[in-house]
């Protein structure tokens, strides 16, 4: 699997100057178009995996989610791939963890850096034939309800501020505008 392509990429002299529980700060010096230098800094963190769960009859779940000193937000399912964690691997647990839900046709749909000044992988799965088999086993900070929507319902939803994935906002946008494509998404989530 391609790693996505930052659009800041971390230098390989640049150095660790501070490791936390979620971010690690790396510092670097550049030389400046006028021949100066500069310290330049970036974060670092786990990589993310966003599940888009399709069940067998066709329906997008989605999950509401509370989480402390947050708004309440609708996302799709995913979270923070462990150290030493397969992305893939990361993705079902997230669905059986978020859903209770298993598939055997999980297939990576993109993957992304959304911010510049921070080195974070987000990899984004298209989960087809989702069977329930278990009850919801949540993280001591989240509270999650599934939300089960039609294709064009999603659709109205990406448009919402509490829609808290905006770079698959960003991602739907641009293919909209190209009809073929937005057509041929279509057919590869949903396997027409």
């Amino acid at each position: 699997m391609d790693y996505p392509k930052s659009l800041q990429p971390l230098p390989s002299h640049a150095k660790k100057v501070f490791e936390g529980i979620i971010f690690d700060v790396w510092q670097w010096q550049q030389e400046m178009f006028d021949g100066s230098i500069q310290t330049f800094e970036k974060v670092s963190r786990s990589s993310s995996v966003g599940i888009f769960p399709i069940t067998k009859d066709g329906k997008i779940v989605l999950t509401i989610q509370e989480q402390p000193n947050m708004d309440e937000f609708i996302s799709l399912v995913g979270g923070i791939v462990d150290v030493g964690e397969d992305v893939l691997a990361a993705a079902h647990r997230e669905l059986l963890e978020e859903t209770g839900s298993k598939t055997s046709d999980m297939e990576l749909w993109y993957s992304v850096q959304p911010v510049t000044k921070v080195e974070w992988p987000i990899y984004v799965y298209v989960a087809r034939n989702c069977e329930k088999i278990a009850d919801l086993n949540l993280d001591a900070g989240e509270k999650i309800k599934l939300k089960y929507v039609t294709w064009e319902e999603f659709l109205e939803i990406i448009y919402l501020d509490e829609f808290r994935d905006k770079e698959l906002t960003l991602y739907l946008l641009k293919l909209m505008k190209d009809k073929q494509k937005f057509k041929e998404l279509e057919n590869f989530l949903f396997q027409r």
